[in-house]
């Protein structure tokens, strides 16, 4: 009887895990681990379970129970290599994907996480040799190439990594517009209207823009630009366009089509250098918007935050903070601190009450117009890295930008400018999670230049 309860338990576990009934599932592995400790692969389920969730302490707690039950498991090997991986661990995740790949050398999802490590790491060249082998050897994997690619672009090999981007429409992350039109092959577009789609983030779309000038070269007769409203009016003087909205009428023909992230590489074939940021508008009326709300704060050193990104992102939990962390700020002498973030966080921001020592000043914005209005009446943005990093680093205002230890590529090294952003400092974690000492150091470079800001105004 004992022994139908268990696999009972372990069935319905499994059952809810798949189903994504995850609080459910966690309460079924609770109960059936409380009567089987020694089951390596529950304990294994139930990290995985946790990692899915965000729960990464308590995903690495479980995977290292597993594996100290059956340290030679496949599945528990590459589990535990994996939340050591996200969590930072490199070394030790490389080891355990060492020792998967040794028993079964074409494990090619070894060789991708294993350069994705390596990348990590800022071990390039290292990351992209291994790669290109495993590709040679695994032609059809796709995520082997999508690691290569993000490794080329994070060592600045522009060219080649854009190029090894194009990959990103097989591995099942992006849906492909349906367009009935032809994809522009790259040949002249003499006398041919051209049509550049947007394909992922907010982010994404004001760093890239930069690029749509390079179209020019191929002598359009009108490059139409497909744009999210939020963007519409902040990008409506953006160079090398004709045309810009948020869809596609019959009354706007266009002959071909190409994306926002193919134009790069068409950049990067003739030249190295990173081209300016894309040059934002902000309307008369989002400026006096943000001055009536800085308005009552005049003579105080004024600071815009932000702690959060889009928590759909699957990496947000790793890039963003809570927003407690503004809290070690508030002490310094005549600074105000104002929210720029917009979304579900500020909910926990509110209830604790933080939006009394933090104004809040984005939850009402109308678009990225608004935001970047108010971004110029600050004295200094503080920011995780979100699109309201790259609308600020286009706008060329003072901003920090925080960084976590595995950054995006186009952040990547241990340098504080990147070519993209030159205005920008970046401010990285010097170990994994380490946001207590990202600010300390905030703070410790805060108060010298207040004091210095407070001196120039005597």
């Amino acid at each position: 009887m004992a022994t139908d309860v268990l696999r009972a338990l372990r069935n319905r576990a499994a059952d809810l895990h798949r189903a994504g009934k995850w609080a459910e599932a966690r309460l079924v592995y609770a109960t059936y681990l409380a009567r089987a400790p020694d089951d390596a692969g529950m304990w294994s389920n139930l990290g995985s379970l946790f990692r899915s969730e965000g729960w990464h302490d308590q995903s690495l707690k479980a995977q290292e129970k597993a594996y100290a039950l059956t340290p030679d498991n496949r599945s528990v090997l590459n589990n535990l290599a994996n939340i050591l991986g996200d969590v930072g661990q490199y070394e030790r995740s490389l080891e355990l994907r060492a020792q998967i790949l040794k028993a079964d050398p074409k494990d090619s999802a070894q060789k991708a996480m294993t350069g994705k490590a390596l990348r990590a790491m800022g071990r390039y060249d290292e990351g992209i040799a291994v790669l290109t082998r495993a590709i040679a050897e695994h032609p059809q994997e796709y995520e082997l190439q999508i690691q290569l690619a993000l490794t080329q672009l994070a060592a600045r090999q522009y060219s080649e990594g854009f190029r090894s981007y194009d990959i990103r429409w097989k591995t099942g992350e992006l849906t492909a517009r349906k367009v009935s039109q032809p994809k522009w092959d790259g040949g002249s577009l003499e006398g041919e209207t051209i049509l550049v789609l947007p394909e992922q983030g907010f982010g994404d779309a004001v760093t890239f823009a930069r690029f749509l000038p390079v179209l020019r070269h191929y002598n359009p007769a009108k490059v139409m630009l497909l744009t999210e409203k939020p963007l519409m009016r902040l990008f409506a003087r953006v160079d090398g366009v004709d045309w810009m909205g948020p869809e596609v009428g019959p009354d706007q023909p266009f002959d071909v089509w190409t994306n926002l992230m193919d134009l790069p590489p068409l950049h990067f074939d003739v030249t190295d250098d990173v081209p300016l940021p894309t040059r934002l508008s902000i309307p008369e009326d989002s400026k006096v918007r943000a001055r009536g709300i800085v308005a009552p704060h005049k003579g105080r050193f004024k600071v815009g935050v932000v702690w959060c990104g889009s928590v759909t992102y699957r990496g947000n939990a790793f890039r963003s903070f809570r927003h407690t962390e503004f809290h070690s700020l508030l002490d310094v002498p005549d600074v105000q601190m104002f929210s720029l973030y917009k979304g579900p966080e500020l909910a926990a921001y509110q209830a604790d009450g933080t939006n009394a020592f933090i104004i809040d000043t984005a939850s009402t914005d109308r678009d990225f117009a608004d935001c970047a209005a108010t971004m110029e009446e600050m004295d200094l943005i503080i920011t995780s890295d979100t699109a309201t990093a790259h609308v600020a680093g286009s706008l060329g205002v003072r901003v920090w930008t925080l960084l976590h230890w595995d950054a995006f590529w186009l952040w990547q090294g241990d340098a504080e400018r990147t070519p993209w952003y030159p205005g920008m400092r970046l401010i990285r974690q010097d170990s994994p999670r380490d946001w207590t000492g990202v600010f300390k150091r905030v703070k410790a470079d805060l108060e010298p230049l207040v004091a210095a800001w407070r001196r120039e105004r005597r």
